[in-house]
């Protein structure tokens, strides 16, 4: 059983600050570090840490951020066999600014300048196995042919929709699972209601879309009906990567046949711990860590 991914993998330039700095100043960093990032990786380096069997799909430059991509991919167990090297081309990347207390944080990116993932290159190999397609969006090409070549395999899909990009209301119509960030609904005009998020749900076409909203939890909505998750009180050190590893813990709950509700439970515990450390992928949890977190707060875990 293999989760596969397709879209985003960055390289990640994080700093932290007491506090942001303002123009013509100068600003003396705390931390600083560097790692991988970008969302579709972000939650497969996630879902390969809960234990399961991950390959990904992008798109790197022959440049030093793409080798480094490329080996943190590896060296968490991912197959990189379909993350391609565009010869020539810089690999995307990305500098985030963190403030020390309350974790919010500003982020410069570059986006890679090789060429999108064609959908001739999702080559047989790449479906192999699969259980889960997850992607986020932005080769919009790729992801419509991979979409609906999963749809063809009867693989069950998962679209992380960050904002509204050109193919994205098409994505949502041929997904499963859609799990948006709140800028997609803000996007689409929601007002943050219940009522309207209902409305605006039902007319994605998707089975199952769920809308998460940082530390007032997440909205799932399902079969017509709404339920409201709370988010976990944690410490915060920073915030980056918490939605991405929200969608490699639900895509982990899915895989296991957990209810619903239980499923964003744990991919919610899950993005909680990511808080607590500086990045993307540095602070996604492994199983132990958020059954223990799980439990200390008396909150059940479906057996795994």
């Amino acid at each position: 059983m293999v989760v596969t991914g397709l879209g985003q993998c960055c390289w990640d330039t994080l700093a932290e600050v007491e506090e942001y700095p303002s123009p013509d100043s100068k600003a003396e960093s705390g931390q600083w570090v560097e790692q991988g990032g970008g969302p579709a990786a972000t939650a497969l380096v996630t879902v390969a840490r809960l234990g399961l069997q991950c390959r990904f799909a992008g798109v790197v430059g022959d440049d030093a951020a793409g080798a480094l991509i490329r080996h943190a991919l590896h060296a968490e167990g991912i197959d990189v066999t379909h993350l391609l090297t565009r010869p020539g081309a810089a690999s995307q990347r990305a500098f985030i600014m963190v403030e020390r207390t309350g974790g919010r944080r500003t982020i410069v990116w570059q986006r890679p300048t090789g060429a999108h993932l064609a959908p001739a290159e999702l080559e047989e190999p790449f479906w192999s196995g699969s259980a889960f397609l997850h992607l986020d969006g932005l080769m919009e090409e790729a992801s419509l042919h991979g979409v609906r070549e999963a749809r063809r395999r009867g693989i069950p899909v998962m679209v992380d929709a960050g904002r509204m990009r050109p193919g994205m209301r098409e994505l949502a119509k041929l997904c499963d699972y859609l799990v948006a960030a709140e800028q997609f609904f803000l996007d689409l005009g929601w007002d943050g209601s219940e009522e309207q998020f209902a409305r605006l749900a039902d007319g994605l076409g998707a089975p199952t879309v769920t809308v998460t909203l940082g530390d007032r939890g997440s909205l799932t909505r399902h079969d017509g009906t709404t339920c409201h998750v709370p988010a976990f009180p944690v410490t915060t050190l920073d915030t980056t990567g918490a939605g991405d590893v929200f969608h490699g813990g639900y895509l982990f709950g899915l895989l296991k046949g957990w209810p619903l509700r239980e499923t964003v439970i744990f991919a919610s515990a899950a993005a909680a711990l990511s808080c607590l450390h500086l990045g993307a992928q540095r602070g996604a949890p492994r199983l132990d860590e958020v059954i223990r977190f799980l439990v200390d707060r008396g909150i059940p875990v479906p057996a795994v």
